[in-house]
């Protein structure tokens, strides 16, 4: 007979116990449920679940031994159901909380299961199997159930750290290899995850010492789920090469915290970078963040350590290798430094200003190898997006002491870089440190709010003595420097550049522009004097279309600041002959190059630039004609006529068709944004059916006699005499017009010069619209506004003219038509000629 050990009883854990009788769930009572185990006479152990009744504790409402061939499943996350051996009654355990259910779960799948792995459901507290190959199956489970809940997770990690259950894992991968088990090496893999995955602060740090962290990475290297392939990360960790003390680091704790921060970046970034969570990815950053601070911390509080660092850079003989990886330890220094707090990091640039780090960056930019140029850039760049006055301040003192500028290092650093990267980065520098907050004077710098300037900007304070000092020096010394290739444009041919020295001319024209819109005096005499117009016009000649594209943006940044003075510099150049050009060898495709081009002219009529509209019209006219299927041009030469008081000549419009058809492209119709409705036209191009009946009787009327007017416009001093005449001139009284040979004749009152000057100007308005929009349609045009808009002006003329207040719907046609024999039969309706 079975011995009984003394179970463990749990606080209060309650559970229902059921029974199925007849087809239905028969409730046995709440209790508390426990595991506890049994020894068999042959020493062997068996599991048991015991359920004591909540209201007699002495009464067992189940005791049950745990056997898988019983059929134990889990249900939901509250419920186990099984049946009992022997009598095979079906049972069911609902528990209150999912954690007891769980921890339940876990007895009912071990078979190994002894006093150690008793499972306390209140407390949570948890047993794994020892640590050998032959449990790992075992122990994979049972974490994979305890990592289901949070209270599970929180015991097992508790568990982990007591029993130091990662130290005696990691023999088993070693054991794993000898044996070329992959299995169990999966295994451990899987575990190890599960571990790491547990989101605990403590197990982290734990797996990363150097006790531990070869071992953990080793199980890490086998996969699951590309079981063909083994990663390398001892032998990348392992390497004691890739750790390099420029000075020699004597704090223990710094030193250690160095390579607890390494391993763990390591761990985010590659080893577990395919299966991070959230809350994982945010403790590996909190500790590398507090470790970061606290090693900054210690390095700039130790003045000994910074004098034995920058004096690198100062001895004699020179270690050139040394002074590589000084500049490479200072760029990662700063860039640790992004991600502390701005007081912090401000104490940090400080102290290596203190100690002389312009020097540093002045040697690595200098440098031979692209690794080092690109650290002394970052190293500039980071200082620079922290606070630039900080390094003006120190050019200052440079250019005082007439010491060779950090500026003229980054110029020429620029012009000879070939890596596009480290150019990008010295460009943005040199325009940060000479941007001293002085704002654009162009409208276009004005904010605006839904397209409307909201005010003129304030005016600018006095400039700072010292900042125009540096300006002057700059502009003197080393602005001609940094745009020579520029400069030296005018003697040259040959437009073909390699791609550095395209990406130079690009850069370049950038900082041009970015001086032009900051540096107003002295950037206008810069441009003067040098004739920067004139060689950025050279760039247009250029093959590369991006390079075209630059020179065309750094003129219609000119035009958008409005300012006579580069108005005047772009007229006496001729800018905008090479760019119509442009313009005209790229139509009529749609690209980017030709999309620059139209918007400058475009800008240039919705400005209205007296100035350039009188240059274009006056010089290219010719070039525009061949562009006046566009609306945009063809405004702009009509908006000179019209300066000019040639609002009637109107020859340039009203070329013959087949002048137009030949000198515009094939597909010009790719250009145009409008198209003409075709039901809209044929609306205009019918007459409404009321109109036809009043044609009709007008015509059956014009062959019998005289028509009766459209309208009758009756005198206001004979409209009472008008109203007593029938159409035969007889009064309706009967008396005849004889009998009253004392009153003058009805006729019309004579036209006042004003209105017959005003109706001359509709009548002139009316026939310049129709020619305008005749010749549009039959050259293909799409303005199909500019038509509507002059049919709807002609129709609304026409309904004044022939309804006189009733609303009359003639056709403009139509009452040409039945005014004409009006005018035959000597009315008062006059032509042209005879008025």
């Amino acid at each position: 007979m079975a011995q009984q050990v003394p179970h463990q009883a749990t606080d209060k854990k309650r559970v229902k116990v059921y029974e199925l009788r007849n087809n239905d769930w028969f409730d046995r009572g709440t209790g508390f449920c426990t595991a506890s185990f049994s020894t068999t006479s042959d020493g062997r152990k068996d599991p048991r679940v015991i359920v004591e009744s909540e209201d007699q504790p002495e009464r067992l409402l189940l005791e049950t031994k745990i056997q898988k061939e019983d059929g134990f499943q889990k249900q939901q996350e509250t419920l186990i159901v099984w049946q009992e051996p022997g009598s095979g009654v079906d049972m069911a355990l609902s528990f209150q909380e999912a954690e007891g259910c769980a921890s339940i779960c876990l007895a009912l799948n071990d078979d190994s299961l002894s006093d150690e792995l008793t499972v306390d459901i209140h407390q949570h507290s948890v047993s794994l199997p020892a640590a050998e190959l032959g449990n790992l199956a075992d122990i994979e489970v049972g974490m994979r159930m305890m990592n289901n809940t949070a209270n599970g997770r929180d015991a097992l990690a508790k568990f982990i750290m007591a029993d130091d259950y990662i130290g005696k894992l990691i023999p088993l991968v070693e054991m794993a290899e000898d044996l070329e088990s992959l299995p169990d090496l999966h295994r451990l893999c899987n575990i190890m995850k599960t571990i790491i995955l547990l989101n605990d602060t403590t197990i982290i740090e734990h797996a990363v010492t150097d006790e531990n962290v070869l071992g953990v990475v080793g199980a890490l290297e086998y996969d699951p789920d590309f079981p063909s392939h083994k990663a390398n990360h001892r032998h990348w960790l392992d390497n004691q090469g890739r750790y390099k003390e420029v000075v020699p680091i004597d704090d223990e704790i710094t030193r250690r915290k160095i390579h607890q921060t390494y391993r763990l970046q390591y761990l985010k970034d590659v080893v577990l970078a395919r299966i991070l969570d959230d809350p994982t990815f945010s403790v590996l950053n909190s500790l590398i963040f507090f470790n970061q601070v606290d090693i900054l911390q210690h390095l700039q509080s130790n003045t000994e350590f910074l004098n034995e660092l920058f004096a690198i850079f100062t001895a004699v003989p020179p270690d050139y290798r040394k002074k590589k990886e000084a500049v490479l330890f200072i760029q990662q220094c700063c860039a640790i430094a992004k991600t502390v707090q701005p007081g912090a990091r401000q104490v940090l640039y400080n102290n290596l200003i203190a100690h002389g780090l312009l020097q540093v960056i002045h040697f690595g930019l200098r440098h031979d190898d692209v690794a080092v140029r690109v650290g002394a850039t970052e190293i500039l760049v980071s200082i620079i997006d922290h606070d630039p006055q900080m390094i003006r301040q120190t050019i200052y003192r440079q250019m005082h002491e007439n010491q060779p500028s950090l500026t003229d290092s980054l110029i020429e650093l620029l012009l000879v870089e070939v890596d596009l990267g480290v150019k990008s980065q010295i460009s943005e520098a040199v325009k940060v440190i000479l941007d001293h907050g002085i704002q654009g004077q162009g409208p276009e710098v004005m904010a605006k709010v839904n397209g409307e300037f909201i005010g003129r900007p304030r005016p600018q304070q006095s400039a700072d003595p010292q900042q125009e000092l540096f300006l002057t020096r700059f502009y003197d010394r080393s602005a001609a420097k940094l745009f020579k290739p520029l400069i030296d444009l005018e003697n040259r041919t040959d437009m073909n550049f390699s791609v550095q020295q395209a990406s130079m001319f690009s850069y370049l024209i950038e900082i041009l522009s970015f001086f032009i819109r900051q540096h107003h005096r002295f950037s206008r005499y810069f441009v003067m004097t040098n004739n920067i117009v004139e060689r950025v016009v050279h760039l247009i000649k250029s093959p590369e279309k991006y390079l075209r594209l630059v020179a065309i943006r750094f003129f219609r940044s000119l035009i958008g600041l409005q300012e006579e003075f580069y108005i005047k510099q772009i007229i006496e150049k001729r800018v905008l002959g090479p760019i119509l050009d442009v313009l005209i060898a790229t139509m009529p495709r749609d690209n980017l190059l030709s999309s620059a081009c139209l918007e400058l002219f475009e800008h240039v009529k919705k400005e209205n630039m007296k100035d350039l509209v009188k240059h274009l019209v006056e010089t290219y006219r010719d070039r525009l004609a061949e562009l006046s299927y566009m609306a945009t041009f063809r405004n702009i030469v009509l908006r000179y006529d019209q300066t000019q008081g040639f609002t009637t000549e109107v020859e340039y419009f009203l070329e013959s068709e087949e002048d137009l058809t030949r000198r515009q492209p094939p597909n010009a119709r790719l250009m145009e944004h409008l198209t003409v409705d075709a039901q809209e036209e044929e609306y205009w191009e019918t007459s409404d059916p009321e109109d036809d009946s009043e044609e009709t009787q007008s015509s059956s009327n014009s062959g019998s006699g005289p028509s009766k007017p459209l309208v009758d416009y009756p005198s206001d001093e004979d409209g009472e005499d008008e109203e007593g005449m029938n159409d035969e001139g007889e009064d309706k009284t009967g008396s005849s017009p004889r009998e009253e040979e004392a009153e003058p004749p009805l006729t019309s009152p004579p036209e006042r010069i004003s209105e017959k000057r005003r109706r001359e100007e509709d009548e002139e308005e009316d026939e310049l619209g129709k020619l305008v929009a005749n010749k549009r349609r039959n050259s293909g045009s799409a303005d199909a506004n500019s038509v509507t808009s002059t049919r709807a002006s002609h129709r609304r003329r026409s309904f004044s003219a022939g309804s006189g207040g009733g609303g009359s719907h003639a056709n403009p046609k139509k009452i040409a038509i039945t005014l004409s024999p009006a005018l035959k039969s000597g009315g008062d309706f006059r032509s042209d000629d005879e008025m």
